[in-house]
């Protein structure tokens, strides 16, 4: 990793836990890992461009219904910001400066554009983590319901009825709606949920082990993060060839879980002395 590299990651580590993380900011830092090339500059003008579409929303708007039907006409129907299923075979779906070039996204990425430019405008926005599926609130989330509204920013921010959200839930899952999934996410969560996305895409690529490595690694920088993903790091360690590194950090997994899980510990022990092995 050189030195250029390590700075955006401590930038990132540092972002993370700051009082009030800058969501726009750490979604551009991961560009960073995927796009060398991006820098400042590029970080720069992807801000820019979210502070330039905040300024093009009406003055005035008041209530829920009135800011989602701001950003759906100016997002979705003047700037053509919105997904389809090609979108998810992208790497670049996950990357908040491309997706803000092209205009195409995951659900997950075009809500971080909806958000930061509502946000920017002074609307009471929030992001809804629907299992499979991505979206943007408007209202107090504490308030009544029927005061509340949902967009999906994938499909070109057309509103949701709580009927709607449910079907997006089956759809993507198969699980029945609890209107507990309608609670916001902060940014850290969604920022895992992005990482995780960038996993998904790399896992389905044994070419791609090189992404999957850096998501995991700034996923391991979030203040928090499964236990999970220490183990995958020490696995793809293996696969990439560095035996040693790899071992070490199974053996240390296996020290966290051994506690509550010995069988798991044992089976993590003897693939890191496997991994030893092949040093020789």
């Amino acid at each position: 990793m050189d030195e250029q590299s390590t700075d955006w990651r401590r930038q990132f580590a540092d972002e993370a836990r700051s009082e009030r993380p800058d969501l726009a900011l750490l979604c551009l830092l991961v560009g960073t890992e995927a796009d060398p090339s991006l820098g400042q500059d590029g970080i720069d003008t992807a801000e820019i461009e979210l502070d330039r579409l905040a300024g093009m929303l009406p003055y005035g708007l008041a209530g829920a219904r009135a800011w989602a039907a701001a950003l759906g006409e100016l997002l979705g129907e003047q700037h053509d910001f919105r997904g389809g299923a090609a979108d998810y075979q992208r790497l670049e779906s996950s990357l908040l400066h491309e997706v803000l070039r092209h205009r195409r996204g995951l659900p997950i990425l075009l809500s971080v554009v909806w958000i930061e430019v509502a946000r920017r405008a002074g609307a009471p926005v929030y992001g809804v983590a629907l299992p499979g599926h991505f979206v943007v609130g408007f209202g107090d989330p504490a308030g009544p319901r029927d005061e509340q509204v949902l967009a999906d920013p994938f499909g070109g921010g057309r509103l949701l009825s709580g009927e709607d959200a449910g079907a997006l839930v089956a759809g993507a899952t198969g699980a029945p709606f609890d209107p507990a999934m309608l609670v916001p996410a902060d940014p850290l969560e969604i920022i895992l949920r992005v990482l995780n996305n960038i996993r998904a895409w790399a896992a389905a690529r044994p070419e791609r082990t090189d992404v999957q490595l850096w998501a995991v690694e700034l996923a391991l920088l979030l203040p928090a993060h499964p236990a999970q993903l220490r183990y995958e790091h020490a696995q793809l360690l293996v696969e990439r060839g560095d035996f040693m590194r790899g071992a070490v950090e199974m053996e240390e997994y296996a020290e966290v879980v051994a506690t509550v899980d010995p069988a798991t510990a044992e089976t993590v022990r003897g693939r890191a002395r496997s991994a030893r092995a092949m040093l020789n």
